[in-house]
């Protein structure tokens, strides 16, 4: 991996040793997080953080009203996500104004969430953009990336979700390709067998981490 670097030192606060967890949509991120936890590890997830920042009275509300415009939040006062992924597919710049809104805000609460990690071996920040977002590679030491077959993804997607086949394969379609994911991975789950070896892949993986948990300032 090559474009993790490390946090800015500071003494006073301490984290345990962090690994970034991502992948393509999907792809099991999500499951492999529940088996670390199972083995005594902190998660962090930024998917889950953005909803938080985006539910009813969520911090990120007003910017995006004000960005966007009232028809992008529900009469309940949460962002109207169906909407709003309509509008991101076609505009970058949409796209680009909604990170900028909401990218600092998971940043600052991911730091906040990993300085409480103290209690655990690990850490495992789980963000399906890591790769592409330098801020958030600052904050791990190993990159741990989750593959499986495109025809999973899409199978896993529409059992788990109201999103068709076209949605999906654009959602996919915006995502950086599997070989540049690879590229920048230091440990690599292919998660198109049984959960049984998904879960012994994790294990094996958990040990590894174990043995490599040495804490950072930040």
């Amino acid at each position: 991996m090559k474009q993790t670097g490390q946090p800015i030192p500071n003494p006073l606060r301490t984290v345990p040793f962090c690994i970034g967890l991502t992948g393509g949509i999907g792809c099991g991120k999500s499951t492999v997080a529940r088996l670390f936890a199972a083995q005594g590890a902190c998660i962090i997830d930024t998917d889950a953080i953005a909803h938080q920042l985006t539910q009813p009275g969520g911090v990120a509300i007003p910017t995006i009203q004000a960005a966007f415009g009232a028809a992008f939040i529900t009469p309940a006062g949460m962002l109207n996500r169906s909407k709003m992924r309509q509008l991101i597919f076609s505009d970058a710049n949409a796209k680009r104004s909604l990170e900028a809104i909401l990218h600092p805000l998971i940043l600052e609460t991911s730091k906040a969430a990993l300085a409480n990690c103290t209690h655990a071996p690990y850490a495992i920040l789980m963000a399906p953009l890591l790769l592409e977002s330098p801020p958030f590679l600052q904050l791990v030491q190993r990159v741990l990336l989750v593959e499986c077959s495109e025809e999973q993804q899409i199978i896993r997607v529409m059992q788990r979700s109201q999103l068709d086949e076209s949605e999906i394969r654009a959602i996919i379609a915006q995502q950086i390709s599997p070989a540049e994911r690879i590229a920048q991975a230091d440990d690599i789950l292919i998660n198109n067998g049984s959960f049984g070896s998904l879960e012994n892949h994790v294990f094996a993986l958990h040990g590894k981490y174990i043995t490599l948990n040495k804490p950072i300032s930040i």
